[in-house]
């Protein structure tokens, strides 16, 4: 026998093993806000390398109250993982590092998170590169605040007010809030930064956001971030409106708002890649027997820039000749 054909034979002897292994495995994916693109890319990942692998999404519909008996439903169905979406839902399953000893949270069953902004300010990992917890790992897309400024100040070169709407509400809005406050003074940059008041059910209210930017340009400020915000995103056609109004500049993590023309650019990783390195990890679990606890949060190192001239041409701010040759345009 050949060295090719040995090859050829131990290969496919190890396509099959994993194929057994994966065979009538159940996955539950906890989502926040249905089934967008990361979960696409999960999906799709799964089903180039373990197409009998059983996915089941149970969506919140962005209510917490539907997150209630999600873990004691997993283990009921005996499922073999959970798949987290965002931080909401991670917090609701999986709890944090103080709360190991809560049997309402999954500690026994693998468990990958994925858009989680922060998951070791939240207190769901000791660290990226060991999360302290046997059963869990997951991903991490955020790109680095520095990043983030250095690429708004090459279309606001003299940046020197930063503006940030935060929800209190949010744990993750919390964290970017504090992490900018940070970063900021030692580049010589003043944050002015509005936090949300909530309504009796907790909750901030949309009629809010334009009387907050207007805050925000009246208090000088040059640029408007969108750091982590499932609200501020979920009424980005009213943040985008505002902004234009007064003529500021908003730069976002969330790639689809330039897409949709309510921001001007952004520096994001792609969500449809995010899902595909979780379903990664899924594959390293289910497949090759791996412990959750073993493997590193897997980190994104490749981010797109996009631009949307439409948002540029209405506020008068244009981007660098030379960013349009490697950035995603949006006319």
């Amino acid at each position: 026998m050949g060295i090719r054909t040995c090859v050829f034979v131990a290969s496919t002897c190890l396509l099959l093993a994993a194929q057994a292994v994966a065979k009538d495995q159940t996955v539950l994916f906890a989502t926040w806000r249905g089934c967008e693109e990361s979960c696409q890319g999960v999906k799709d990942y799964l089903e180039e390398v373990a197409p009998d692998v059983r996915i089941s999404v149970r969506d919140a519909g962005r209510d917490k109250a539907r997150l209630k008996g999600l873990v004691e439903d997993a283990r009921a169905e005996g499922v073999d993982l959970i798949i987290s979406w965002g931080t909401t839902v991670t917090l609701a399953t999986a709890g944090t590092l103080a709360q190991l000893e809560d049997a309402n949270f999954n500690h026994d069953i693998p468990q990958v998170f994925m858009i989680v902004a922060d998951p070791v300010g939240s207190g769901i990992a000791k660290s990226l590169e060991d999360t302290g917890r046997e059963n869990l790992t997951g991903t991490y897309n955020r790109v680095p605040e520095t990043v983030t400024v250095d690429t708004l100040q090459r279309f606001v070169p003299n940046l020197k007010k930063l503006g940030l709407l935060y929800n209190a509400n949010e744990k993750n809005s919390v964290g970017k809030r504090d992490e900018l406050a940070d970063l900021l003074p030692s580049i010589g940059i003043e944050l002015v930064d509005y936090g949300f008041e909530l309504s009796e059910n907790g909750a901030p209210m949309p009629e809010d956001i334009g009387v907050h930017v207007r805050r925000l340009k009246q208090a000088g400020s040059d640029a408007l971030y969108v750091g982590s915000s499932s609200f501020l995103r979920s009424n980005a056609a009213i943040l985008g409106a505002a902004a234009k109004a007064e003529n500021l500049p908003v730069i976002s993590s969330y790639e689809e708002m330039v897409q949709d023309g309510n921001a001007l650019i952004s520096v994001a990783a792609r969500y449809y890649d995010v899902g595909r390195l979780a379903g990664r990890q899924v594959a390293d679990i289910l497949l090759d027997g791996k412990l959750p606890g073993a493997l590193p949060v897997a980190k994104m190192d490749e981010f797109a820039l996009t631009i949307n001239l439409s948002f540029a041409r209405e506020i008068g701010v244009w981007p660098p000749v030379d960013m349009l040759e490697f950035a995603d345009v949006v006319e």
